[in-house]
């Protein structure tokens, strides 16, 4: 009797040394599932071709370690973010940096390609979120709202909005026509690693360090299910491209889930560690893991792996029945993304010709960016020959083989559990959810905040149109950098004016504070009546808590009523410090003293600190009003008026 043939589920494909010194990031390209681009400490970005022992193209001009990387759809544009906080884009077909773009005051964590429009959108360790038109160079929106790093960000499948995970444990949502934060989901009790849309559903998927991926339904902004017990932190999460199930890169696993009802379908053994990134091509999940300066990249065969509920085929028989299909596996549960029609058109993405005078990079990027192609076949094969429908060579996109069974340097077997029996791994909790009407978090009423930032973070001429395919219509003029450095100098006299006018008071100011005298100081401040001199002051006295006196309370608190009504979020944070130090340290004094019994004979002293006390008190009770009424908003605002507001319950 002959010996059955066993297939492989899941092994090795290579491990390859692709930096002089650490990996610190790498992605995938989804397109094609071939296509890898790493970034090292040693500044530069490699990209690689999956199974090929060989560098492509070495991508260099960041001066600090290469901390994210991310490839456009069609895998012709890729993005660098660096520890230092600038970000460049090169050309991949062309061989040639496109821009730098800078901005960001930390490491940038994150970066996606809008899936339309030519806009990247950049998350960092400074807590904003960036959105960057690549055609004008540079932001054209800001986004605030993270306490914390961001570390994903993901634009949804037909451009409208973009998700954001952080390690402030928050899942947010942004609307990009209107420039604002449509909801945020909490729930994680740990830093969110990732987030990923369904691709055809009104669902989104977050993975946290506490070990649990949530699914969120984006019509009514709840939680669907929550599924516990990930043998790590969730790093990478993947949907299948038809949407039937999310897979998960586990330490050392792949597992596979359903959402409604939540469920685990399959489990396989894959010895990738910690699997940093997943891509899907022609049935094979690719998974890349980095160690030090190595990469390594491993399959696993989707087609021996359960998804939808069915019955996985049995290595061991060949002639068994094909597995039955869940009724409607279609139809879906929720709202589906209308995605616009591209025909007779391709997503805009920069050209290298006529306009090459308006669009080339400055001298210096071209003296620091280079793109060295150090492998020229590879690179011909997957980025030169291509026509009108596809680029990609029949070559790559072939399915990787599984090594023979005796080979000694393939992967380990990945255990595959039978559905006639138990299943041998430890299948994790899943935590059932009740759907309840609204989690602590609403739409965008709710979310709308007045607390704005400065207006050169408001949009410069985004409309919905931006974030579509384009059409056939006459292409819109640029701004040559004539303009634009015209449109800038429209500004730059006032600046000049406002500033020299603040670094008047604030010598004024300094004179004062030269004496020792505080109380005078801060009435100096107050008597200029320009309240960015009155927070530099306060972001100085706050430092030092026995600088603070009961006289000087009373002269503060006004200043503070109005800095906690400001459209500047810097004012807001400064007021809402400096008051929460008042309540903390004379709060009890003032209310003892009101509460005391009157004193027979006259005691000057006691008298005017009694007078203080009452000034005080009526100017706590008119700022209680404003903190409760903003102790309702979203956001690490919402946070500290809500402590505030609790510090001032003794007022009632």
């Amino acid at each position: 009797m002959a010996t059955p043939v066993v297939t492989k589920t899941a092994w090795k494909l290579q491990e390859i040394v692709a930096h002089a010194s650490n990996v610190s990031s790498l992605v995938l390209g989804k397109a094609s599932g071939r296509l890898l681009a790493t970034g090292g400490d040693d500044c530069r970005v490699n990209l690689w071709s999956i199974n090929k022992p060989n560098c492509i193209m070495s991508l260099t001009g960041h001066t600090s370690p290469v901390e994210s990387v991310r490839l456009n759809t069609p895998e012709e544009l890729i993005v660098a973010g660096s520890q230092s906080g600038s970000i460049r884009v090169w050309d991949l077909e062309a061989a040639k940096i496109l821009r730098t773009l800078m901005g960001h005051k930390a490491n940038i964590c994150s970066l996606d390609f809008h899936p339309y429009g030519e806009f990247v959108a950049s998350g960092s360790q400074d807590t904003n979120i960036k959105l960057w038109d690549i055609r004008r160079k540079g932001c054209v929106f800001r986004y605030r709202g993270h306490s914390q790093a961001v570390r994903c960000l993901r634009f949804s499948p037909d451009g409208k909005w973009l998700a954001s995970a952080a390690d402030d444990h928050t899942v947010k949502l942004w609307d990009l026509t209107a420039g604002k934060m449509m909801s945020e989901f909490p729930g994680h009790t740990g830093p969110v690693n990732v987030v990923e849309f369904h691709p055809n559903e009104y669902l989104l998927a977050s993975g946290s360090s506490d070990r649990t991926i949530r699914f969120w339904d984006l019509e009514k902004f709840q939680v669907v299910s929550c599924i516990e017990g990930e043998p790590g932190p969730v790093r990478s999460v993947l949907f299948n491209p038809d949407g039937c199930c999310l897979y998960s890169g586990c330490q050392d696993s792949l597992r596979v889930y359903g959402w409604e009802p939540e469920r685990c379908f399959d489990v396989v053994l894959v010895n990738w560690g910690k699997v940093a990134d997943l891509a899907i091509c022609n049935d094979q999940l690719i998974g890349v893991a980095f160690s030090q300066s190595s990469v390594s990249s491993y399959v696993v065969d989707l087609t021996r792996v359960t998804r939808t509920g069915t019955v996985a085929p049995d290595p061991m028989q060949d002639s068994r029945p094909p597995a039955q299909q869940p009724p409607n596996p279609s139809a879906p549960l929720r709202r589906i993304y209308e995605r616009p029609s591209a025909t007779g058109s391709e997503p805009q993405r920069v050209k290298q010709n006529s306009e090459s005078e308006r669009r080339s990079p400055s001298s210096e990027d071209e003296r620091e960016s280079q793109a060295e192609i150090q492998n020229a076949e590879d690179y011909n094969e997957i980025f030169q020959p291509k026509n009108s429908i596809s680029r990609t060579p029949p070559r790559r996109s072939e399915p990787f083989p599984a090594p023979p069974e005796d080979d000694m340097a393939t992967a380990k077997e990945a255990a595959k559990p039978s559905p006639a029996t138990d299943v041998q791994f430890p299948v994790p909790k899943l935590e059932v959810l009740s759907r309840p009407p609204v989690v602590t978090s609403t739409p965008a009423p709710k979310a709308e905040s007045a607390i704005i930032p400065a207006t050169r973070n408001e949009p410069i001429g985004l409309k919905a149109s931006d974030f579509l395919p384009a059409v056939k219509i006459p292409q819109q003029a640029e701004l040559v950098d004539e303009d634009a450095m015209s449109q800038i100098r429209k500004g730059h006299d006032t600046m000049c004016v406002v500033l020299t006018s603040r670094h008047k008071n604030l010598d004024t100011v300094r004179a004062v504070w030269t004496t020792g005298d505080i109380k005078t100081s801060v009435d100096s401040a107050v008597a200029i009546n320009d309240l960015s001199v009155v927070v530099d002051l306060l972001n100085i006295v706050n430092q030092k808590a026995s600088l603070w006196k009961l006289d000087l309370c009373t002269t503060v608190l006004p200043q503070i009523e109005k800095l906690l009504q400001s459209k500047y979020e810097s004012y807001v944070q400064t007021g809402c410090t400096s008051l929460k130090l008042i309540l903390q340290r004379f709060l009890p004094l003032i209310t003892d003293m009101l509460a005391a019994p009157p004193t027979v004979g006259v005691d000057i002293s006691r008298e005017e600190r009694l007078h203080k006390c009452r000034v005080c008190y009526k100017q706590l009770r008119s700022i209680s009003g404003l903190v409760k009424s903003k102790s309702g908003l979203s956001g690490r605002h919402g946070s500290a008026f809500r402590e505030l507001h609790l510090l001032m319950a003794s007022l009632d």
